[in-house]
């Protein structure tokens, strides 16, 4: 993924209700979970969220050091209404705690990490939306919350979330800063929240597009993402280097290598931290399977096969380069198959219609690269195909190839959200990439199970077990 640093000056829209991103409805996600399934009903995998404060002054007697209830948080009945109106009954596990933590007073920062589809997108925004001050016409129009995402598509679905969750609040407005088609300048972005990618935040405060010394809290959302990745690490300090001094820091993430951990400390002083181990991190409910082929080539014929046996909800195959993804989309149409293509060569507006199109399930199948391992929440999702494994870009040639594995764990999380079943299918078609595998079974202590390719009936007969499987656990909560 490159840096989003605008070229040719960048747009952005100012979001009042209804807003220019997808409109919530009974099939849009708000953070992994659809509107008509209950938050009383989620069905989370058993673990232990770890709390590492950053002083002794949290007392875990008090009975705001975990919640229960949102209730219990003291927020503004509107905001309790838009809860209800996502359905969200009680606090997942991560919200439990995060939520006490973050929404304190004086505000304290916060890194959290907790894996895909458990409620950090609704945390992060609840704390935003209890910190804002729309009493008066101006302070609607004053920045007081900016939120940071890797990509378009994250940043506009964030956007999604808080239209949902902030709906019966007067006066709230939603600015959007992410790079756009045109080299028009964007006028002053007044509003209260404001969503966008690292890059074009940055040309926007440096321009006084966007006023920031009003800001209360900065978020990160796939923060060990943007630290890690040179570009948009230092976009996003050079943002904070912009911002007022005393800013509440937010940092989500269903990852945190160490070295970016130790990186994320600086950017966030004294903050408190939500961890898991990576070994828990593994998304249960989903179903590792890989597929033996012979080339290449054999991959593609493989690939078609797969799709003449099923019929899924919505699938997403994850490519390593644009190329491939051109040649695999050009292919699955000339064989009937409904196929999105969304790379990074992909610009502006036209990302936006592709990933909408997804949503509407107008397109079953959408073929890319990185670009959406991370964050982006399709209820309908329930097969991953790897393609090609992720893998770490090796500088030196003669290197050994090695597994990227959070990518992998992102990648796979795209299905799987909030207690469904999924099936993730990695592809294997020489040595080298099935020692990758192995390295991800190994590092996960997860096993990935071989399915037989010379026999099309047993595969079509697991994955529609499973796919089965998805379906009935789906309905809970209905």
């Amino acid at each position: 993924m490159s840096s989003d640093a605008p070229t040719g000056g960048s747009l952005a829209d100012r979001v009042s209700k209804p807003a220019d991103t997808e409109p919530a409805t009974d099939d849009g996600q708000t953070d992994g979970a659809v509107a008509n399934q209950g938050g009383s009903d989620l069905q989370e995998p058993e673990y232990t969220v770890e709390v590492k404060l950053s002083d002794l002054q949290a007392d875990p007697n008090n009975p705001l050091f975990s919640v229960k209830n949102f209730e219990d948080l003291g927020l503004d009945p509107r905001i309790l209404q838009g809860l209800s109106a996502m359905n969200f009954r009680k606090p997942s596990k991560i919200q439990e705690r995060a939520l006490p933590l973050l929404m304190g007073n004086p505000p304290k920062n916060l890194v959290g990490q907790s894996q895909s589809g458990t409620g950090k997108t609704a945390a992060f925004v609840l704390n935003v939306l209890s910190r804002l001050d729309l009493t008066s016409e101006q302070a609607q129009k004053t920045p007081q919350a900016l939120i940071l995402a890797p990509t378009r598509e994250l940043a506009r679905q964030i956007v999604g979330v808080i239209q949902v969750m902030g709906q019966f609040l007067d006066g709230l407005n939603i600015g959007t800063a992410v790079p756009a088609d045109t080299n028009a300048r964007p006028a002053r972005l007044d509003a209260s929240i404001i969503v966008g990618t690292p890059g074009t935040v940055m040309d926007y405060i440096k321009r006084r597009i966007i006023v920031a010394a009003k800001l209360k809290v900065i978020v990160l959302d796939e923060a060990d993402n943007m630290l890690d990745q040179q570009g948009l690490g230092d976009q996003c300090i050079r943002v904070k280097a912009l911002l007022p001094r005393d800013i509440q820091v937010v940092l989500f993430s269903a990852t945190f290598p160490a070295h970016v951990h130790q990186y994320a400390s600086k950017f966030a002083p004294s903050a408190n931290e939500l961890t898991l181990q990576h070994e828990e991190l593994t998304v249960e409910g989903i179903k590792q399977l890989y597929l033996d082929c012979a080339s290449e080539e054999d991959k593609y014929r493989t690939l078609v096969q797969l799709y003449g046996l099923l019929t899924v909800g919505s699938s997403i195959i994850f490519v390593k380069t644009r190329t491939s993804a051109v040649e695999i989309e050009k292919r699955m149409v000339a064989e009937g198959h409904t196929v999105a293509s969304l790379t990074g060569g992909v610009e502006g507006s036209q990302r936006d219609q592709i990933i909408d199109q997804f949503r509407a399930g107008q397109a079953k199948v959408l073929i890319t690269t990185n670009v959406l391992a991370r964050g982006i929440d399709v209820s309908t999702v329930s097969m991953v195909i790897n393609y090609d494994i992720p893998e770490i870009h090796q500088t030196n040639r003669g290197a050994p190839r090695q597994a990227d594995f959070q990518t992998y764990l992102h990648r796979i999380g795209r299905t799987g959200r909030f207690g469904r079943v999924g099936v993730s299918i990695s592809f294997v078609s020489n040595r080298e990439e099935w020692e990758m595998l192995n390295q991800i079974q190994r590092y996960f202590n997860t096993d990935i199970q071989r399915i037989d390719t010379k026999d099309w009936d047993e595969v079509e007969d697991i994955i529609k077990k499973t796919i089965k499987n998805t379906r009935a656990q789906g309905n809970f909560g209905r």
